[in-house]
């Protein structure tokens, strides 16, 4: 599920690489995390993410449902395009 719900963040300019290990799912951006516009961004797509450096990432529990599993994966899509944005108005 991390795999296909992160997915299309791969080759998206300011995406360095997406990668799932396990329950463990990371966007790496090639520069900082706007970490305000990100974290809005999530909670706005109903998540609380805590992205860090150049990581946005999330480690959802294994009884993770496909619907909550969708719904994390879109709130951090979302975090990285308000990252992704705000590095371009700078």
């Amino acid at each position: 599920g991390l795999r296909a719900g992160l997915a299309p963040a791969a080759g998206r300019p300011g995406v360095t690489d997406v990668r799932v290990l396990g329950a463990i799912g990371v966007v790496q951006l090639d520069h900082e995390v706007d970490v305000a516009a990100a974290t809005e961004a999530a909670v706005r797509a109903g998540v609380w993410l805590r992205p860090f450096r150049d990581l946005i990432y999330t480690m959802p529990p294994y009884v993770t449902g496909d619907g909550d599993l969708a719904s994390i994966c879109s709130g951090v899509l979302s975090a990285v395009a308000a990252s992704i944005g705000s590095a371009a108005d700078r």
